[in-house]
């Protein structure tokens, strides 16, 4: 079996650097983005990566390479001002253009997963989105994070 995972879990990442939610949390302005923020990616969440991950392992024995990712085409900059929305944080947002960003335009194709082992995603990037910020403010202090944010971005 081989599984490519595209492209990003759970919440924006790569794009919106390291971790937006908790950078909304703690109060960040501005609120950087890497890239003009018309990047397009797709964001999936973490259940449909396992559940597509589960029926892989079960029903591919030939090697063959499946996507799993949604299809859904979101912009950075309309995925960075979603995160300010939902966790109430009035910021800035700053595009910094001379950040790496990778392609354009970088969305996965799912229909061969869907052939293969009848996968698609549930979970649309709203809804998925939404649920990652409630788990993460509805077990996060801000002090917590504050304290712990600099050193969470930088090691690796």
């Amino acid at each position: 079996m081989a599984l490519w995972i595209a492209l990003d879990t759970a919440a924006p990442t790569p794009q919106i650097p390291s971790s937006p939610t908790p950078r909304a949390f703690i109060g960040e302005d501005p609120f950087v983005i890497w890239g003009t923020g018309e990047q397009v990616r797709n964001w999936t969440y973490v259940t449909d990566i396992v559940a597509g991950t589960l029926l892989a392992a079960e029903r591919i024995d030939d090697g063959s390479a499946v996507n799993l990712g949604t299809m859904e085409r979101i912009r950075v900059i309309d995925a960075a001002r979603e995160v300010l929305r939902h966790t109430r944080h009035d910021a800035r947002i700053e595009p910094r253009p001379d950040m790496p960003t990778g392609p354009y335009n970088r969305v996965a194709d799912n229909s061969l997963a869907a052939s293969l082992i009848g996968w698609r995603p549930d979970v649309p990037f709203l809804e998925g989105l939404h649920r990652t910020i409630d788990w993460y403010l509805s077990t996060r202090s801000r002090a917590q994070v504050r304290a712990v944010l600099d050193r969470m971005l930088t090691e690796r």
